[in-house]
């Protein structure tokens, strides 16, 4: 009988058939599940209101609720008519989009990435981390139905991936400034919209509102990279328009630089206070910051605001 191989040998065989796999996907998905791996270690369990046998706790009834979630019992001891709600176990659907416009493709610094690659890492990686959990996905724009599975994940890369060569964002809707279009939601859904949020607050107001108005809750990630807030330039400085507004020429950029500061701080908290106005949450995330304290943060909040 030939002897059986060591558990050590196993191991070694195992290693090395992984890493043969993950030569073969892309970079951005070896990141993206690189730094969802980091963060997943850090979370803890989660309760959440769902379809599972835990009690969690009774509330008034609503008009949008099945009447098998009535508690009968605790209803017949006063007035209103009661639901008793279990702690989240069942799939939650999570639409995910990101800024792809223009505007992103910038880079203060080439040790730094450009905004977009940072938003495309921010996007797998908590999809990553929602598919981990059971939850299903999609790809905010494109008409993808939720799902689940690494299949899926794969599918949000490659969908991106093609936007990208395509010159296309995400939204096909055509929303103004790099904002997604309207798209209609299941009631109690949940967004995450990744982007710079550089467009007018009327645009971005009108884009929140056409969500929050359909009960959807969302969270918005400002991806800013660290010159846009400092200004860090001095002397004649020729500014190139992105996206069309044309090129700026200014003699001296340090003589703006506080007041450029000053209307993008005023401009940053006219975001953050116009999601909370929805109950949406804010956070800003700056390239020159790993991925993994914002994505976390973002996780979190997402399974607080789960069962609300």
């Amino acid at each position: 009988m030939a002897p059986s191989r060591s558990s050590k040998a196993r191991s070694r065989d195992t290693h090395h058939k992984a890493e043969e796999l993950s030569a073969h996907l892309p970079a951005l998905m070896v990141a993206a599940e690189r730094v969802a791996a980091t963060v997943s270690q850090g979370v803890h369990g989660r309760r959440r209101v769902g379809q599972g046998e835990t009690f969690w706790q009774f509330r008034r009834y609503g008009y949008s609720d099945s009447t098998q979630l009535i508690d009968w019992r605790q209803s017949a001891k006063s007035v209103p008519i009661y639901v008793r709600e279990t702690e989240w176990e069942a799939a939650q659907s999570v639409w995910l989009w990101r800024d792809g416009s223009p505007s992103m493709s910038f880079s203060s610094s080439p040790s730094l990435p450009e905004k977009t690659e940072r938003a495309d890492l921010l996007l797998l990686a908590l999809a990553s981390l929602l598919i981990r959990g059971g939850e299903h996905v999609a790809l905010l724009g494109t008409g993808m139905i939720p799902s689940t599975g690494r299949g899926m994940l794969m599918k949000l890369w490659s969908m991106i991936e093609a936007q990208e060569k395509n010159g296309k964002t995400p939204d096909a809707n055509g929303a103004p400034g790099g904002l997604p279009g309207f798209e209609a939601l299941p009631r109690y859904g949940r967004v995450v919209l990744i982007g710079d949020f550089l467009s007018p607050l009327d645009d971005l107001h009108r884009a929140v509102s056409a969500f929050a108005n359909q009960g959807v809750r969302g969270h918005l990630v400002q991806v800013l990279d660290p010159a846009e807030e400092t200004l860090p330039f001095a002397g004649r400085v020729r500014f190139d328009g992105m996206e069309g507004e044309g090129d700026v020429l200014i003699g001296r950029v340090e003589a703006m630089r506080e007041k450029y500061i000053h209307r993008l701080e005023r401009h940053n908290q006219g975001i953050e206070a116009l999601a909370k106005s929805f109950g949406w949450s804010y956070a800003a995330h700056h390239t020159d910051h790993s991925p993994e304290a914002s994505l976390m943060a973002l996780y979190l909040v997402l399974s607080e605001t789960a069962g609300r």
